[in-house]
C-alpha cells in the first residue's frame, strides 16, 4: 500500500474497491488507526473506491514533532489525493476529538473543488472549554496514552455495548493505547485550538451530519449546531455513543451509503 510524502511526513494509505468507482475517503478518530473502519470496508467497496489513511502521529504514519494544526492535517489529505491522482472525493470523517469530522469541515471550505459530498460524524466545530482539553493532555503527557485507554472506552461506547461486545471494545482499547504519545498530544492540541464556526456557512458540498444520541464527547447539540450552520445539511441520529460506526455499524453504513448514492 502506498506511503505518501506530505511535506516530509510519511502518511500510510490503504486503497480498496473497484478502480473506476467514485472515491470515498474515510478519516478516523483521535487515538485510532484506519482499522477503525474495518466493518465498513466490505459494504463501502460495493459502491466506492475506498481510501483510508493513518493521520500523522498515528498508526503506521510518521510522527513529526508537534504541535499540529487543522490546516496541516487538511493539507495531508490533499497530499494523499494528489499522490493517488484523485481529483474529487466523497469524505466521511468521524470525531477527532471529532478529528475526521473537523478535517472534513476544513476541506469543505478550503478545498471545495476536491469534495463531492461530506459526511461529518460525532464531531464539533469548536470547544469553548479549553480546560478539559488541557487537563486531558496534561494527564496523557504525565502518564502515557495507555493509562487513559480504559476510561476513554467509557466515553466512546455505551454501557450496553461494552457489555454486549467486550471483544470489540478490547480491540479498540488496544488500538487507542498503542497511539504514539507525541502524535496524540500534537493532534489533541489541534482539536483544542480549532474554531471552525465561521467556516460552516461557506461549505457548499451536500452534507450529512451524524450524531450519537449518547455521545458525551461531542454531544448531539454540537452536531446539530453544525447541521444548522451548513446550508442544506441533513441530520441523522444513531443510538450510540461516540464511535458510532463501530457501535452501530449496520445503521451507520446504511445512512452513509444512502446519502452518498442519493
Amino acid at each position: 500500500m502506498p506511503i505518501v510524502n506530505a511535506d516530509g511526513c510519511a502518511i500510510y494509505v490503504e486503497v480498496d474497491g473497484p478502480e473506476r468507482a467514485p472515491a470515498l475517503m474515510l478519516s478516523n478518530s483521535l487515538g485510532t488507526t484506519l482499522h477503525m473502519w474495518d466493518a465498513q470496508v466490505a459494504p463501502f467497496t460495493r459502491y466506492f473506491r475506498l481510501v483510508r489513511y493513518d493521520r500523522r502521529g498515528h498508526g503506521r504514519s510518521g510522527v513529526p514533532k508537534g504541535p499540529y494544526t487543522m490546516d496541516r492535517l487538511g493539507r495531508d489529505v490533499l497530499a494523499v489525493l494528489d499522490a493517488l491522482g484523485i481529483e474529487r472525493v466523497n469524505w466521511c470523517g468521524l470525531s477527532m476529538g471529532s478529528m475526521g469530522g473537523m478535517v472534513g469541515q476544513w476541506l469543505g471550505t478550503n478545498a471545495p473543488e476536491r469534495i463531492e459530498r461530506l459526511v461529518l460524524t460525532n464531531t464539533s466545530s469548536y470547544f469553548a472549554d479549553k480546560t478539559m482539553w488541557n487537563e486531558r493532555l496534561k494527564l496523557v503527557r504525565e502518564k502515557g496514552v495507555a493509562a487513559f485507554a480504559a476510561a476513554n472506552m467509557e466515553r466512546w461506547f455505551t454501557k450496553g455495548f461494552r457489555e454486549r461486545s467486550p471483544k470489540v471494545v478490547a480491540w479498540m482499547q488496544e488500538m487507542f493505547a498503542a497511539t504514539p504519545l507525541e502524535g496524540y498530544l500534537a493532534c489533541g492540541e489541534a482539536v483544542r485550538d480549532m474554531d471552525h464556526r465561521e467556516l460552516l456557512p461557506k461549505i457548499k458540498a451536500p452534507t450529512l451530519v451524524i450524531a450519537g444520541k449518547h455521545d458525551p464527547a461531542t454531544p448531539p447539540q454540537a452536531n446539530e449546531y453544525i447541521k444548522d450552520h451548513i446550508p442544506g445539511a441533513r441530520f441523522a441520529m444513531l443510538d450510540a455513543a461516540h464511535i458510532s460506526n463501530v457501535e452501530q455499524a449496520e445503521a451507520y453504513t446504511s445512512a452513509v451509503v444512502e446519502f452518498l448514492r442519493g
